[in-house]
């Protein structure tokens, strides 16, 4: 009889401040769930580290206890003799259900009363690079003793996650069990680099990266500029769309890391992120009132007229309806509408729906169109799970102006609903929406350029003058709808980067050790 020896499979680990079901806060959270699952799907064995906060509900997941009193060292000093050297944590595990193809991959949780169990929100707090610095040291730790798994790579996400591959590569670079780990550091949003305001640093603040972190009892924790950290340890740079990790290399993006990043220029990679094609799905959609599939395209007016009757707008299936789906700041662009929405309002036969919650500025700006045109404007000016999905199911198109946006999803999922992007050319936006070709009949939506007011007008005039032609609208419908953004393509993208890693570590440790 024949023995084939297989391949073991290689062991990835996501570290990161948040992850689906368990605990999700935005975007990163459905990356944490998704992208380990669909790695799992082509053979990896893809886990994940989280903190275990308050939020978790043990009811719902079955937790076991798999290291009790880890001993996560603080690095406190001689001059901090009132801290203690060592933050005693336990360690949860959920092991994921075999047979069922929704259940999140095995999870371990870092518990720790003071730093996750006592506090309400997973951000927001003062203390939140210590939090981070603990999740990254306790990993680290848990792994360097326990026997039963070891990560040969681990991918962490943002600059909570930077800890983390910092502590790595400089704490536990000699270390027999975990000096062989590879890294990727995963950017989702550039912008937001530490605890602190990096444009405003004093020279004798500034963190150039190569310091040690300091212990976690010292203010200046709180200084570190963890994104440059992360960039400057990880084997792996990688960022959530190709256009996005191109633009970080330029002045006007770089958010002053543009330098450093085109150093690292060969290391540096963008994989744009999935959407999770079984629960945006408007074929089986519960939120609808009507489902439908590219082949009856019309049944999506029944959806169309609930969200113009719910709204108190006037129902009339030819108003060109048109929806935000959105956190309402800076970096999504709605500031090119406060001198062009009444234009629309007046000019064309279209009505806006906004479902979003942010900046004051923004939300008022909203309040008040919705007051001033009442069966034209319509803000929903709250969070909320459901109404996105009635919007895509039945709004004509989707508004996505920003100014920078590094992967972005909704446009993702308007698309599967055949809701029609308004878009921006950058970041993940780019990569996603191919812009309308009257001449070739081709497109999935309508990009602008620039980011003006003018060329915010050209777009949406271009998206309501198609609209008005039946035939063209559902062609640039279907071939949105046709469009494959599933987590099954990210992680054969994931794939290559994950190989990268491993053998650029197992190259350096080689080197060391001749």
């Amino acid at each position: 009889m024949q023995i084939f020896n297989r391949k073991p499979k290689t062991r990835v680990l996501f570290i990161g401040s948040e992850a689906g079901p368990f605990i999700k806060a935005g975007g990163l959270g459905e990356v944490m769930f998704s992208l380990p699952r669909a790695l799992k799907d082509i053979g990896y064995d893809a886990r994940v580290m989280i903190p275990k906060y308050a939020g978790v509900n043990q009811d719902d997941f079955k937790l076991t206890t798999v290291y009790e009193d880890l001993a996560v060292p603080t690095d406190s000093e001689e001059n901090e003799p009132d801290q203690p050297k060592y933050l005693n944590c336990n360690v949860k595990e959920y092991e994921s259900e075999e047979g069922n193809d929704r259940a999140p991959v095995t999870t371990y949780f870092l518990e720790n009363q003071e730093y996750y169990e006592n506090r309400a929100n997973v951000y927001g707090y003062g203390d939140d690079a210590v939090r981070w610095a603990l999740l990254g040291r306790g990993a680290l730790e848990f792994f360097r003793l326990y026997r039963k798994w070891t990560p040969d790579i681990i991918i962490a996400a943002d600059w909570q996650g930077a800890f983390t591959i910092n502590y790595l590569k400089t704490v536990y670079k000699d270390d027999s069990h975990l000096r062989n780990v590879a890294s990727v550091f995963s950017i989702h949003n550039l912008f937001y680099q530490g605890m602190f305001d990096y444009h405003f640093v004093s020279e004798m603040d500034y963190d150039a990266g190569q310091s040690d972190i300091p212990s976690l009892f010292d203010p200046r924790l709180l200084k570190l500029n963890m994104m440059r950290r992360g960039i400057i340890h990880a084997d792996i740079v990688n960022t959530v769309s190709p256009t996005y990790s191109q633009e970080i290399m330029t002045e006007e993006y770089g958010e002053l890391l543009d330098k450093l990043l085109r150093e690292r220029r060969s290391s540096v990679y963008g994989i744009i992120n999935g959407i999770d094609y079984e629960t945006i799905n408007p074929e089986t959609d519960p939120h609808l009132v009507k489902t439908y599939n590219a082949n009856n395209l019309d049944n999506r007016i029944a959806n169309k007229k609930e969200i113009q009757s719910r709204f108190g707008l006037e129902v009339n299936p030819d108003s060109f309806l048109v929806g935000i789906v959105s956190r309402l700041d800076g970096q999504k662009g709605f500031n090119l509408l406060f001198d062009t929405l009444e234009l629309f309002i007046r000019e064309l036969n279209m009505q806006l729906v906004v479902v979003g919650n942010g900046s004051s500025e923004y939300m008022n700006f909203f309040s008040e169109m919705g007051k001033k045109y009442p069966k034209k404007v319509a803000p929903h000016l709250n969070f909320d799970i459901v109404l996105p999905h009635l919007v895509f199911g039945g709004a004509d198109a989707l508004l996505i102006p920003s100014k920078f946006e590094p992967s972005g999803l909704t446009q993702m999922e308007a698309m599967r609903f055949g809701c029609v992007p308004i878009v921006r050319k950058t970041g993940g936006l780019a990569d996603t929406v191919d812009n309308y070709n009257p001449v070739k009949n081709t497109g999935t939506g309508f990009v602008f350029e620039k980011f003006d007011s003018l060329s915010l007008v050209t777009a949406v005039t271009r998206a309501y003058e198609n609209y008005r032609h039946h035939d063209i609208w559902q062609g640039i419908q279907k071939r949105a709808m046709a469009k494959d953004f599933s987590w099954k393509y990210s992680a054969s993208e994931y794939e290559k980067i994950i190989k990268k890693a491993v053998d650029i570590r197992s190259r350096v440790v080689e080197k060391k050790e001749f």
